[in-house]
């Protein structure tokens, strides 16, 4: 007579699932807390999802799967502080440092015991005990009203009359491939200062290669952590290509100062400076000066937001290719079950400092853009999760050269490792 199969209620699992944890038998527990994750009681799935994304974590650096577990918690229970802090501190360790703190605001703003705002004060003050290395990918399908941010104009007012404009400088459109990535690696000096060397590269490739427009830049540096604050500066070239021939080289550098106004609010400061070589236009060759100044608050576990100011100054050979601009920007993001969704409206103003020869007046531009990203973190293949941008972009301009309308979407996936 067959033995009668063994049966294990959810206790027992649980049980088993933890010794076989304790003893190295990882993909044992993997496997039943992934059975119980699938049960119908949300406390189970919960406590099944939470043990394992801290094993993953912990005992087998599958960061990123440890934080797509710890999403599918908060999206049933948003107010959970605790699984905010575990997804703090994976941020963390995987580099996303933005989103480390992010985490950690909207933990505060759910409303915290003592108790647990003690440990958010812990993890706020460790963000520097991070994974040595990593990075992030996206990849998009990309089409684009306007590849090369160009005037649908025919013709182009002068002095001594108008000329016709070839159609390479007119605008085109496109379906392109768009990706960006980021890798990193970190040394820590001391236990407040961290040697941090990064290198970011982005393209968007068209079929017609003359729009093809490709960057590459490295960068090494300190990091200095402290109580409440992060100073990081670092420095290197970079390289853009346009149409496939070099376009610019630039050499400097840039600070970047992060300061905790309170748990909930970031207060964040960036200066650039940079000698930029256009070799193209030998006539635009000149120092860059960039600052940004920004400020984000985590209003409830699920909805953010934050203003930016930027100022910029462009010195050029030529006074006409010379510009100042300044701009605004605000942004807020809002969580919806699985998804997340991020908006941004901006204006800036540009003037250079002198009139351009043959043209009839000096370059005065209003750059008026809104985006709005969506990204279904519900939907997933292994770390993979797709993201949907749109973006519409009008450059108004007292030259009809830089004068444009852009609207331009994205249709891919992100990831980091």
């Amino acid at each position: 007579m067959a033995a009668p199969p063994l049966t294990l209620d959810t206790a027992q699992m649980f049980a088993i699932a933890d010794a076989a944890r304790d003893r190295g038998d990882y993909h044992t527990a993997e496997a039943l807390w992934r059975a119980i994750a699938a049960h119908a009681t949300p406390e189970y799935r919960t406590e099944a999802r939470f043990r394992l994304a801290l094993m993953l974590a912990d005992q087998r650096h599958r960061y990123a799967d440890a934080g797509v577990l710890l999403r599918q918690i908060l999206d049933e229970r948003p107010n959970a502080a605790r699984v905010r802090l575990e997804l703090a501190r994976i941020d963390a360790l995987m580099g996303r440092l933005g989103e480390a703190g992010r985490q950690l605001r909207a933990a505060e703003a759910a409303g915290l015991p003592p108790a647990v705002a003690q440990a958010v004060r812990f993890y706020a003050q460790a963000l520097d005990a991070r994974r040595p290395f990593g990075g992030s990918v996206s990849l998009a399908l990309a089409p684009d009203s306007n590849v090369n941010r160009a005037t649908t104009s025919a013709t182009l007012p002068t002095l001594i009359g108008d000329f016709t404009l070839n159609q390479d400088a007119r605008a085109h459109s496109g379906i392109g491939i768009a990706g960006q990535g980021q890798v990193f690696a970190r040394h820590a000096l001391s236990a407040r200062t961290t040697l941090v060397a990064r290198l970011s590269a982005s393209a968007n490739l068209y079929r017609d290669g003359d729009f093809n427009d490709i960057s590459l830049a490295p960068r090494l540096g300190p990091q200095f952590t402290f109580r409440r604050d992060r100073l990081t500066l670092s420095a290197g070239p970079a390289w853009r290509w346009y149409g496939m021939v070099p376009y610019t080289v630039s050499w400097g550098g840039d600070a970047d100062w992060q300061h905790e106004l309170g748990p909930r609010t970031q207060v964040r400061a960036n200066l650039t400076a940079l000698h930029v070589e256009n070799r193209l236009n030998p006539l635009a060759t000149g120092a860059a000066l960039g600052v940004t100044t920004a400020v984000e608050r985590a209003f409830t576990p699920r909805v953010g937001g934050g203003v930016q100011l930027s100022a910029n100054r462009q010195a050029a050979r030529d006074p006409g290719y010379a510009t100042a601009s300044g701009g605004i920007a605000l942004y807020a993001w809002r969580e919806l079950g699985g998804t997340t969704a991020t908006v941004n409206l901006s204006w800036s103003h540009l003037r250079a400092d002198a009139r351009l020869d043959l043209l009839p007046s000096r370059r005065i531009d209003d750059d008026l853009s809104g985006a709005l990203a969506v990204n279904f973190r519900q939907i997933r293949l292994g770390t993979l999760s797709p993201i949907v941008r749109v973006r519409y972009e009008r450059n108004i301009s007292s030259l009809v050269l830089y004068d444009f309308r852009r609207f331009s979407g994205e249709l891919g996936v992100v990831t980091s490792f």
